[in-house]
């Protein structure tokens, strides 16, 4: 009976330090700033909530930032779905991800291309873009260029829908005709 007491005890302490140690462990991996996980040169296929393709990213480097769900990307290339069943190409030279997926933000040479095939093709360029995939929607407090066939359009401050391809410069408009080649 004392013997099986005194090993009730010693598991029990052998399972609280395991378990002390284990928590310090963890905190010690968040503290230091090291990535729970890193991708190089990959592709991925994120789903919405319903089970449809969200948007696909491709990149050189991917890494899940220390103590969050948050990802970090080098040079990302999203491919973002349409209603047609082509894909939005935007490019930049920094992206973050949001821990649930439903928000991406580009920063550093932003360029978003309509789908190929487009009967008025879109192409927009700009500093920093916040894409919010599931709801066909991109923002944007820098100034943008929109260049469309016939036309380009510049000002600060952008609401698009991605769907509709609608977009609304929000202050400092400019347009300027373009005469076509055709």
């Amino acid at each position: 009976m004392i013997l099986g007491v005194v090993l009730l005890i010693a598991a029990a302490l052998s399972g609280w330090s395991l378990w002390r140690d284990r928590v310090v462990e963890e905190q010690a991996h968040a503290a230091s700033g090291r990535s729970g996980y890193v991708l190089h040169d990959f592709e991925l296929i994120a789903l919405d909530n319903s089970g449809k393709e969200s948007f696909t990213l491709r990149a050189p480097l991917l890494q899940q930032t220390p103590g969050a769900k948050t990802m970090d990307l080098t040079t990302p290339l999203f491919l973002l779905p349409d209603k047609q069943g082509g894909y939005w190409e935007v490019r930049s030279k920094t992206g973050w991800v949001s821990d649930n997926r439903e928000e991406i933000r580009l920063r550093g040479n932003v360029e978003a291309r309509s789908p190929e095939g487009d009967a008025r093709p879109v192409n927009m360029k700009t500093e920093q873009l916040n894409v919010f995939p599931d709801a066909n929607r991109a923002t944007s407090a820098s100034a943008v260029t929109i260049t469309q066939p016939g036309s380009i359009l510049r000002g600060r401050g952008l609401e698009a829908d991605l769907a509709d391809k609608r977009y609304t410069l929000l202050s400092q408009v400019r347009s300027r005709y373009v005469r076509s080649n055709r």
